[in-house]
């Protein structure tokens, strides 16, 4: 069984799931890229929600989705994301970058 996942839910949602460091990173790096640039949607949201826990990896995974987003002429928001994600993501400064939902 894979520690962590995405999927997308609905046209443009998607789910990330389980537990992200540099064991799940590649593969979620592989799929997330894979369904966001085949997604007929054009707004993307990334819903961490269900993410266990997160080294920095699951910040580089969110910013390569954003690359893939855009490279493909979507846009993507991120909700849900968990406290040990923002509080990395305060140290290194990425808050700001972060198109988190409000």
């Amino acid at each position: 069984m894979s520690r962590a996942s995405i999927v997308e839910q609905a046209p443009g949602d998607f789910q990330l799931l389980g537990v992200l460091d540099y064991l799940s990173g590649p593969d979620l790096r592989e799929q997330g890229s894979r369904l966001i640039g085949a997604s007929q949607a054009r707004v993307c949201t990334i819903d961490c929600a269900g993410v266990k826990k997160s080294s920095s990896v699951g910040l580089a995974l969110l910013l390569a989705f954003m690359r893939d987003a855009g490279a493909a002429g979507k846009t993507l928001t991120v909700k849900n994301l968990p406290e040990d994600m923002r509080g990395i993501a305060g140290v290194c400064e990425l808050l700001e970058l972060l198109p988190l939902e409000s």
